[in-house]
């Protein structure tokens, strides 16, 4: 079982609904206990980075989904807001991140015919060799909605580069954490490869062909 992260912000219903449609088993909880037992976890994201880590905080959840992420080697999906907070910290606001990847969120920056926030469809360039983009199409591209992108200290942690005026990170991963800023599930077919990927590499195989997204 995939436990999506119900702390109160993010597109809940539309991530649960994405996973199962690929063929897994997701299911949205706030429960401490059964993010002990699940095969991996999601943590969704939408707003401001300090909404979300206050939201986060009131859950009481944190030191389980650590435990699971850091201690157990739990495979975790950031999304948009959800990847963000893995960094130390955002620009946008006050709160300390979760500091899992040595990143900080910074502002995209703006330029000629360049409007803040980032919102619409980006092609977006993967590593070869990451799980999250096996089998990834070379016209692969994402929707994004987004003010604010994550830059790493270590460029090995970047799983995947857009472009809005100049490049930005579009995913990450290190070990058995990911992140993604764009929306998996409003990406159509992209969006759903990569969902599949993740089940994949958690383990969970697809229960109906969908070998061809």
């Amino acid at each position: 079982m995939i436990a999506v992260v119900d702390y109160g912000i993010g597109n809940l219903e539309s991530i649960v609904n994405m996973v199962k449609h690929v063929g897994g088993m997701a299911q949205l909880t706030n429960d401490a206990g059964l993010l002990r037992e699940a095969r991996a976890i999601v943590v969704p994201g939408v707003g401001s980075f300090d909404a979300c880590m206050v939201a986060l905080g009131r859950s009481g959840l944190i030191d389980t989904i650590e435990t699971r992420a850091l201690q157990q080697s739990t495979p975790v999906l950031g999304i948009c807001i959800g990847m963000q907070m893995m960094a130390r910290g955002s620009e946008e606001g006050q709160q300390p991140g979760l500091g899992w990847i040595a990143a900080d969120v910074l502002r995209l920056p703006v330029g000629p015919g360049i409007k803040i926030p980032h919102v619409g469809w980006s092609a977006v360039n993967s590593r070869p060799g990451n799980p999250l983009f096996a089998g990834a199409d070379p016209d692969q591209r994402f929707y994004f909605v987004h003010s604010f992108h994550m830059v790493c200290d270590d460029q090995a942690d970047i799983a995947g580069v857009g472009y809005y005026g100049a490049p930005f990170t579009a995913a990450v991963s290190r070990a058995n954490l990911f992140g993604v800023q764009f929306h998996p599930e409003k990406s159509h077919r992209f969006g759903m490869k990569v969902l599949k990927n993740f089940l994949n590499y958690c383990g969970e195989p697809s229960r109906h062909p969908y070998d061809a997204i």
